[in-house]
């Protein structure tokens, strides 16, 4: 078959099309990586690694949600040291920020929540940064919570690959990144957005919410998204 090659997952030999990346061939074959940033049908970015793997023959870890695969690569997607660096990625995004699960409207429905019962995290070894970050409740439906983000930028790409709004982006660099709308506008005052909600319901934390609930009650709904992103065509 034209395009088709065989690589090996965790000892397991598995066809692939050439294109694909690791994590696609994986999740196609029932083999579990971890991810945050990643969504289906959207440009993927590498931004949370928690989806490392090792490949031999590479000194390095890879992220396999942007790492293709090659004819032959020998893949292992879980080790212990696999284990080891996951945990400490999600450890650095809860000590990055001020997530405080007990009176999040996601508390429950959290991705990054649920992540840390998955991997085992219930403590953090590292300082918290306790930055002091704003929250914007500029918008008539939304509001955004820097406190609880962790730049996975699925919002950013939601919204420019989806709903072709272009909304959303980040500022600055390192621990001084934000995501931000209309070139650092409130929120309520960003003239591109056309309130759909779709960056709300791709937000895997309690970052990005709808107005109107309380804590534990904020369900998200990105498979909604994803539908919309692969009937598009998808990673444009």
């Amino acid at each position: 078959m034209p395009g088709q090659i065989s690589i090996r997952i965790d000892g397991e030999y598995v066809t692939a099309q050439v294109g694909q990346t690791i994590l696609e061939v994986a999740r196609a074959n029932g083999k579990y990586i971890p991810t945050l940033c990643w969504l289906e049908s959207i440009t993927p970015v590498g931004a949370c690694r928690l989806c490392i793997v090792e490949v031999s023959g590479v000194n390095r870890l890879l992220p396999a949600c942007t790492t293709p695969v090659q004819d032959g690569m020998s893949v292992t997607t879980q080790s212990e040291k696999l284990q080891a660096y996951r945990k400490i990625a999600l450890e650095l995004l809860f000590s990055e920020r001020n997530h405080i699960c007990a009176v999040c409207v996601s508390n429950n429905h959290c991705e990054l929540q649920g992540m840390a019962q998955k991997l085992g995290v219930n403590s953090i070894r590292y300082a918290y940064s306790f930055p002091k970050l704003s929250v914007d409740v500029s918008h008539e439906r939304y509001v955004l919570d820097h406190n609880r983000c962790i730049l996975c930028t699925r919002c950013v790409r939601v919204c420019a690959q989806v709903e072709g709004a272009h909304v959303w982006d980040v500022s600055s660099r390192g621990i001084h990144s934000l995501v931000v709308s209309d070139m650092a506008k409130p929120w309520g005052e960003a003239v591109n957005c056309t309130n759909c909600g779709k960056c709300v319901n791709s937000c895997p934390t309690g970052a990005l919410a709808e107005k109107g609930f309380a804590v534990e009650e904020m369900v998200k709904r990105d498979g909604k998204v994803t539908r919309l992103a692969a009937r598009r065509g998808g990673q444009q």
